[in-house]
């Protein structure tokens, strides 16, 4: 016909196609009667002359073009001027001049003269009014043999460059309909227009289309592409399709045609990536082919196996989302877009949700899966902006790994540091001291820190010193760990010593990136810490008379950083195990009960060494309780010389005291008091009372201007009374001397019930429970109290 292109390649964007393009030209030009060519590089030997070959088939005989070497330029035009119109048709021509290269011709080869030849050729086509020629070369360098065919290649591309036009049969567009109408016989249009409009709806309100793309063009897209996503097929054509040995045609369809069996039974609206399934052993071997079988571990490992971090993905999810696998489909959706030829990998979150997800579930959960397969797979890789996966172990794994190669002892080296610096200095804190002389028997309160929950260790530790009796015993408490929760600790110092250890590694050669985010990680265990250790060492002992009493400090609050020491020294002084205020009744009910007197030093003495008694904090506040009964005559005090009782205050604040002092018995002191003044007064010939008359007037305290008592009383035989009852009106200022009296009831009676009733004034609720409530609790009374505002 026309003047056309004379020389043309043909190339077929998505690989194979070249041949059967050749195929019709060649039944094409049969129609129009034109001579043809046909030289095909696999089925000639090295030894065929082309330029013999081309004469051949154009005339039936070899003369004009015979010999070793090309012919030139001139008698192959001459040659094609007398044939024309004529098609030559080239195919695998690189294979033909490879094994050409092993025939010498002089001191040359039949290679080097069959370049020659092609470059003669084309100029001699293009100089012919009536032939064209159509060559097909290899698409990719993996075909090219060896080194020299390498270049042999780059020549034959010069060659044919620079006259060629380049022609391709099928447009990008057109592909995904070619491997439909390959894959399908036919296609339910209806059904599909339902799906498609389905999907973008979907995806246009869970905004997960492409940016670039507007709806109508994306939905464009799907029609020609369904039963498939537009991203299948784009990612095995550019991405996958750019191995140099993967067959774009026949490897592409061989993969979808094991996808589409897989999913035929399971009702699948679409196929994604999502859907190929990478438990099949043939899909699997399929992609290992390119990538390498060390993916089948990488697979395996985070992907497929019971144990995958998928699969465990999967089942955090809850009922909403379980069955839909959402886990191994994002993860499989990822590792269809981590792989190509060339430097393209990875996904965005967008194309990562766009794969993954149904249309059962809001997108956003893919977000949330994501976040969780970064933490629970050990080849997931992210730069930022794209996630991929890698044969190379990402830092979860690289941590898990340290994490497994630690030894115990490292981890409780860390562990026993991170309790002295949480101790505190509230109380003397010992910690994992388990051997008792290494405890000091002293009189400061002490805290020990158990490394194991044993009360036998504690019992020990309290009783004896080495091989001495502890003295002190009533100073120690004992802290000790839940032994359920101490894995958790373990395993958070463990990742911590981890995460160090990796930072200190220089041939582990991470990216700044890397090294960032374990600092980072870092920083964010090392906050738990506290938390973590408070959890743990939660179980407090309380020696008691007999055994120990337990107290369960409970959980923490998170970022409560208050010291182990400052805590249990609080929950001991709540609990009222050590005192920091008495009350002076309780020194009076306790201690005089029974006696006319005791020492201050036996007191403090007892509450440090007998097992369960009363502690205080410090011997001030025994003294402070001391002046303060003293000053309200509850007791008086004062000093033992030459074998007697000496009573110097009574109902007076002294300016002085110290432990040697005695606190003695109320009427004890003041009998004291009388007879020393009566000795003054018989000394002085002061006679202005009698004792006499002194004690009937103290006896009948306070009856002028005082309501009348109102009594009974109950005989059991006529000098014994078995029962008192009395009710009357307390004489203002006249509490103390109630106490006398109820004093000297206790002497006679094992039960005394007391009822109060106090009106006709006001006290505040803080002084009611400071005052009132926290007296009767350190007497150790229960009481049914109604207060009245």
């Amino acid at each position: 016909g026309n003047w056309g292109d004379p020389v043309i390649q043909i190339q077929t964007p998505f690989g194979g196609g070249k041949t059967h393009s050749l195929i019709a030209l060649y039944h094409k030009a049969g129609e129009w009667e034109v001579r043809r060519v046909v030289i095909a590089g696999t089925a000639l030997s090295g030894k065929v002359r082309l330029w013999e070959l081309m004469e051949e088939q154009l005339t039936g005989r070899v003369e004009l073009l015979k010999g070793d070497t090309s012919p030139g330029r001139e008698k192959i035009q001459e040659l094609l001027s007398r044939v024309q119109p004529v098609l030559i048709l080239m195919d695998e021509v690189l294979e033909y001049i490879t094994k050409a290269a092993g025939i010498k011709i002089g001191e040359s080869t039949l290679a080097a003269q069959t370049l020659a030849f092609l470059q003669e050729l084309t100029e001699a086509v293009s100089n012919t009014q009536k032939a064209a020629l159509v060559l097909t070369l290899p698409s990719s360098s993996i075909e090219h043999y060896d080194a020299w065919a390498e270049r042999a290649y780059e020549q034959l591309k010069k060659i044919s460059g620079r006259l060629e036009k380049i022609y391709t049969p099928v447009d990008d567009e057109e592909i995904s309909q070619v491997i439909r109408r390959r894959l399908f016989s036919s296609i339910d249009k209806k059904e599909m227009q339902k799906i498609v409009n389905q999907f973008i709806d979907y995806a246009e309100r869970e905004n997960i289309l492409p940016a670039n793309l507007e709806p109508s063009e994306y939905r464009r897209l799907f029609e020609n592409s369904y039963p498939f996503l537009p991203e299948v097929i784009d990612v095995l054509y550019q991405r996958w399709g750019s191995f140099p040995s993967f067959q774009r045609t026949r490897g592409v369809l061989r993969l979808l045609a094991m996808v589409i069996q897989t999913n035929k039974n399971k009702n699948t609206p679409y196929i994604s990536l999502a859907d190929f399934d990478l438990s099949n052993q043939n899909i699997r071997r399929e992609l290992l082919e390119f990538i390498g079988n060390e993916y089948d571990s990488v697979i395996a490992s985070d992907i497929t196996s019971e144990t995958s971090g998928a699969k465990r993905v999967d089942s955090k999810l809850g009922d909403s989302y379980r069955l839909l696998n959402l886990g191994t489909r994002t993860a499989t959706a990822i590792f269809m877009y981590s792989f190509s030829g060339g430097k393209e990998k990875g996904a965005t979150k967008r194309e990562i949700k766009r794969a993954a997800t149904t249309v059962y579930n809001p997108a956003s959960i893919i977000g949330e899966v994501l976040d969780e397969l970064k933490s629970n797979l050990f080849f997931l890789q992210s730069d930022g902006e794209k996630y991929f996966f890698t044969n190379r172990p990402n830092l979860n794994r690289i941590v898990l790994t340290k994490m497994e190669n630690l030894t115990n002892e490292e981890v409780e080296t860390l562990e026993k540091e991170l309790l002295k610096n949480f101790a505190g200095s509230a109380l003397k804190t010992y910690i994992w001291t388990e051997n008792p002389q290494d405890i000091p028997d002293t009189p400061d309160l002490k805290l020990v820190i158990l490394k194991e929950y044993n009360q036998e260790t504690a019992e020990q530790i309290l009783s004896m010193k080495g091989s001495s009796p502890r003295i002190y015993r009533n100073t120690l408490f004992f802290l000790l760990p839940v032994e359920v929760q101490k894995t958790e600790l373990s395993n958070l110092l463990r990742k911590a010593i981890a995460y160090k250890h990796i930072i200190e590694d220089k041939t582990l050669n991470l990216a700044k990136t890397e090294i960032a985010e374990i600092k980072k990680n870092l920083k964010e265990l090392e906050k738990e810490y506290n938390y973590h250790l408070r959890n743990v060492y939660r179980f407090l002992l309380i020696p008691a008379k007999d055994g120990f009493k337990e107290k369960d400090l409970g959980t923490s609050i998170y970022g409560d950083n208050k010291k182990i020491s400052e805590e249990v020294f609080e929950v001991l002084i709540n609990e009222g195990e050590i005192l920091k205020k008495l009350s002076p009744i309780v020194l009076e009910h306790k201690y005089l009960k029974s006696k006319a007197y005791v020492r201050l030093s036996d007191i403090f003495d007892a509450s440090l060494k007998t097992r369960g008694e009363v502690r205080f904090l410090n011997l001030e506040v025994l003294i402070d309780a001391v002046k303060e009964g003293t000053k309200q005559g509850i007791f008086g005090i004062g000093r033992e010389e030459k074998g007697k009782i000496v009573c110097e205050h009574i109902e007076s604040e002294p300016e002085y005291m110290d432990e040697n002092f005695l606190i003695i018995e109320r009427e004890t002191c003041k009998a004291n008091l009388r007879v020393d003044r009566k000795n003054r007064e018989e000394t002085t010939g002061k006679d202005e009372q009698t004792l006499e008359t002194r004690e009937k007037s103290e006896l009948n305290y306070g009856q002028e201007n005082k309501e009348e008592t109102q009594g009974q009383y109950v005989l059991k035989d006529s000098n014994n009374l078995s029962q008192v009852n009395l009710a009357f009106r307390l004489p203002k200022g006249n509490a103390l001397e109630i106490g006398r009296l109820l004093n000297i009831l206790d002497l006679y009676f094992e039960e005394i019930e007391i009822i109060i009733k106090a009106t006709n004034g006001k006290i505040s609720r803080n002084d009611y429970e400071n005052k009132i409530e926290e007296t009767l609790r350190q007497l150790g009374i229960s009481v049914n109290t109604i207060k009245e505002g």
